[in-house]
């Protein structure tokens, strides 16, 4: 069987969605690891989620900070998370954490670790940089939703779901602009670039493991695919 180099962006709400969730974080190192036996090796990109949220929002209430500054902000709570992540898997990982998603890293380990890079710019965005300089073909991003739906859920009893969809009609849904904060599915930058690459991306909740699994092992999944 061949062996695979699988990019995954592990959102912040996964990881952290308002203390540590250790018991998320224990059975997604199972995972990887019983993958990493098999020979597979990993780019885990973390996000920030909730305590970028947080961390930006305390700053807004005690100064007026231009948005340059809220965005390094908040990827200084993406390499908090990285290094969460990093350090978790010890002998198996990379011993640094990548904050240039364009400078490729020579890993011999089965893992590496990424966090944000620039203000302006997403985790989803170094997730496509990173498959895009290491020769992947997919970028898996599991955040805490099932589905890419045709609108917004919570405010939309009607909205749709969407198993299979373009760029272009993805990029009709999110739009062209990325704002820091926002809560799109991919951020519309990333989906420009990828779309470029001919990438394709998976959307799929991080809390389903199981269903992670299947995706790895190129099995039937609960999930949107764009490309």
């Amino acid at each position: 069987m061949q062996k695979k180099l699988f990019i995954i962006s592990v959102g912040g709400s996964l990881i952290n969605p308002g203390q540590i969730d250790t018991e998320f974080l224990t059975a997604f190192k199972k995972l990887v690891l019983k993958q990493a036996q098999k020979g597979n090796r990993f780019i885990l990109i973390t996000g920030g989620g909730k305590l970028c949220r947080d961390f930006q929002t305390g700053l807004k209430a005690v100064a007026k900070p231009s948005s340059v500054d809220l965005d390094w902000l908040g990827i200084a709570t993406t390499w908090l998370h990285a290094d969460l992540v990093r350090l978790m898997f010890g002998k198996f990982v990379h011993p640094a954490i990548v904050k240039n998603p364009n400078k490729k890293v020579k890993f011999t380990e089965h893992i590496l670790v990424a966090g944000g890079w620039m203000p302006g710019r997403s985790t989803d965005d170094d997730a496509v940089r990173l498959a895009k300089i290491y020769g992947a073909e997919m970028v898996i991003n599991l955040s805490n939703i099932d589905y890419v739906y045709d609108k917004d859920p919570n405010k939309y009893k009607d909205a749709k779901k969407i198993t299979k969809i373009s760029w272009a009609e993805f990029k009709k849904i999110v739009g062209n602009k990325w704002d820091p904060g926002e809560n799109a599915p991919f951020d519309p930058t990333a989906a420009t670039l990828a779309s470029k690459l001919k990438l394709k991306v998976i959307i799929a909740d991080g809390h389903n493991l199981k269903n992670l699994q299947n995706i790895l092992d190129g099995e039937p999944f609960i999930g949107t695919t764009i490309q």
